[in-house]
């Protein structure tokens, strides 16, 4: 993890940068006038790889040093279970078509669309979070 917050706050400190450059840049050229739009994305996308780097370096502060993250580390001290990945579900599909309709309904601002794909995405983010907990338990007893 110390690689990656590293990577995400001088990407972070690279964008601070090239808001404040592009900001008084547009501001010097326009005659008094700040380009809005370029410099708050800029200044947004500064603020969502702040915070993934936050994450990260909270994160690797918490746990031990991954191989990779030692200077003395092996390929083969990575091997063994890596975790649970789904085999396949339809979930994903089911959340971007609700995500679709309720963008549908934001663009052209049908109010009865837009609540209706957010019902849809609540439904569809819950189908997919509790995927693996439904049905019955199976004990030791069986």
């Amino acid at each position: 993890m110390k690689t990656e917050w590293r990577i995400f706050l001088i990407i972070a400190a690279f964008l601070l940068f090239a808001t404040a450059l592009y900001g008084g840049w547009t501001y010097a050229d326009s005659g008094g006038r700040v380009e809005w739009i370029g410099t708050v994305a800029l200044l947004l996308s500064f603020l969502l790889c702040s915070m993934c780097g936050g994450f990260f370096w909270f994160v690797s502060r918490r746990i031990d040093l991954r191989p990779e993250d030692r200077p003395d580390g092996e390929i083969a001290d990575g091997a063994g279970e890596i975790g649970f990945f789904s085999p396949g579900s339809y979930w994903p599909f089911g959340l971007a078509l609700a995500a679709a309709i309720a963008g549908l309904g934001l663009v052209f601002w049908q109010l009865w669309l837009l609540v209706a794909g957010m019902v849809a995405v609540v439904f569809a983010t819950c189908g997919l979070l509790f995927e693996y907990y439904s049905g019955t338990r199976r004990t030791a007893e069986h």
